[in-house]
């Protein structure tokens, strides 16, 4: 068979071919980043940003430019291919990424932090710079973690039913605004009809997730497979017998926690204690 040759010569991976085309179209219209940032609208730092493959920007800027530069639906194509590339996330984690991409149910429990599907970019980045992240690769990771609600945001979004653990409701960021924004957007996902979710309040009593955070996910075809991290590891569980067994310890747990309706009740509860404005 003889060997596929590059048609273009350009990089083949998402991001960067993202950031070529950026750059190509603006430098054969013969522009500096200051002009185009005042014909756009948008900062100058951000498109440099956007053309080094420092961040991808979000779609409203995405679908300005495709506008700008007369290649309507050209540029989105690419940012989204760039959102929903497995390898900008580490290794360990490709694998589950792209089956979580294509899966047609969902369910979680989450033990200390909300679902990396529900997080906000605030809370996202708080978190992974406690983790050691900092400087670009921090940006690109909480690009990666918020990218990952694509999947929530399809015509046909799959359900997703998530238990949190009222520890994720006590656990607060420094910022109390970012804080509130990330209770708001648990309170807008309670709300939305795809979205069951419940919390298990303090007291309900132990329970054979105390210390694991879980994800299932149902694949097109039935089969279900299962992510399962604690403190020391993460495992990707693809053997039926040991699905099956976690899935019944999540059952027991979800008999455990509050309707849907009483932890959303919850939630607003917890977002009426979060101060309206940052202490100066």
């Amino acid at each position: 068979m003889p060997q596929r040759s590059m048609v273009t010569g350009r990089s083949q991976e998402p991001r960067e071919r993202f950031a070529e085309e950026l750059r190509r179209l603006r430098t054969e219209r013969k522009l500096s980043l200051r002009e185009l940032a005042k014909q756009v609208g948008w900062d100058s730092s951000l498109f440099s940003k956007m053309e080094n493959g420092q961040t991808l920007g979000g779609p409203e800027v995405v679908q300005a430019l495709d506008q700008f530069y007369g290649t309507p639906g050209l540029l989105v194509t690419l940012w989204e291919l760039a959102v929903a590339d497995p390898t900008q996330f580490k290794e360990q984690y490709r694998r589950y990424m792209m089956l979580e991409a294509e899966a047609t149910s969902l369910w979680q429990y989450s033990v200390s932090r909300p679902p990396g599907l529900l997080q906000t970019a605030g809370y996202a980045r708080e978190a992974l710079a406690a983790g050691g992240l900092n400087g670009d690769e921090l940006e690109q990771q909480v690009e990666a973690r918020t990218g990952r609600r694509k999947v929530l945001e399809r015509d046909d979004p799959p359900p997703f039913r998530v238990i949190l653990s009222e520890a994720v409701l006590r656990n607060s960021l420094s910022d109390p605004q970012e804080w509130r924004g990330q209770l708001m957007r648990l309170a807008e996902a309670a709300g939305q009809p795809n979205i069951s979710l419940h919390v298990l309040p303090f007291g309900a009593g132990l329970h054979g997730l105390d210390s694991t955070d879980v994800m299932f996910l149902r694949l097109l075809g039935g089969r279900t497979v299962a992510y399962v991290e604690n403190d020391v590891r993460g495992e990707l569980v693809e053997e039926t017998s040991k699905v099956e067994r976690y899935h019944r310890t999540y059952d027991a747990v979800r008999d455990l926690a509050l309707s849907p309706d009483k932890s959303l009740k919850f939630i607003l509860r917890m977002l009426e204690e979060v101060p309206c404005e940052s202490s100066t």
